[in-house]
């Protein structure tokens, strides 16, 4: 796949990539521009099991990818063609690890313009994909689930403060986040 994404991108001008979870808060690249953008016919959900980074395989955790379907807001990254094979590199060692994601060239509607870029998606079909998971679930998940990089319930929540202060607001992730709020209260 990643032969793939790199023939795909040719190298012969700027690399974009798009962020919608913690590639907003954390991208761990190098940057030249960013820019808010759409992607439609996806969008953000957090219906990805983590058996290391945010749980375990005893006590799995959630990160977000993205589903077919709907509308996605985020950002795009630009990042200058010489630098691009590196970026690339380290993307797939911090998303591609497992293999989990499906990488696609995703056309992103930004004020600015449209731009193609690299975005890490996820198929209903991956053993990784929950599926339909209940409300008792996500409660439990936010206060159990805790891996190598932290709790889910501090990554969703990173990652809706970052939308705020971007001025991106995604309901789907206030409403998970609400529950996890009632799940505390329940504790006192």
């Amino acid at each position: 796949m990643l032969k793939t994404a790199l023939l795909e991108w040719g190298g012969h001008s700027d690399l974009w990539v798009f962020g919608y979870g913690s590639l907003i808060w954390r991208p761990e690249f190098s940057f030249v521009e960013q820019r808010h953008a759409t992607v439609h016919g996806w969008h953000r959900a957090l219906k990805m099991w983590s058996r290391i980074n945010r749980g375990t395989p005893d006590c799995p955790g959630l990160v977000f990818g993205m589903l077919s379907g709907g509308s996605c807001r985020g950002m795009v990254f630009r990042i200058q063609r010489e630098h691009g094979h590196e970026a690339i590199h380290k993307l797939w060692q911090r998303e591609m690890i497992t293999g989990v994601y499906d990488p696609r060239w995703l056309d992103c509607h930004t004020p600015q313009g449209p731009v193609r870029a690299l975005a890490f998606t996820l198929s209903r079909k991956s053993p990784s994909h929950t599926g339909v998971l209940s409300d008792e679930e996500y409660r439990r998940i936010f206060s159990k689930a805790c891996g190598c990089f932290g709790t889910t319930l501090d990554y969703a929540r990173l990652t809706r403060d970052e939308l705020r202060r971007l001025g991106i607001h995604d309901r789907a992730l206030e409403r998970l986040l609400r529950l996890s709020q009632a799940s505390d209260g329940m504790k006192e």
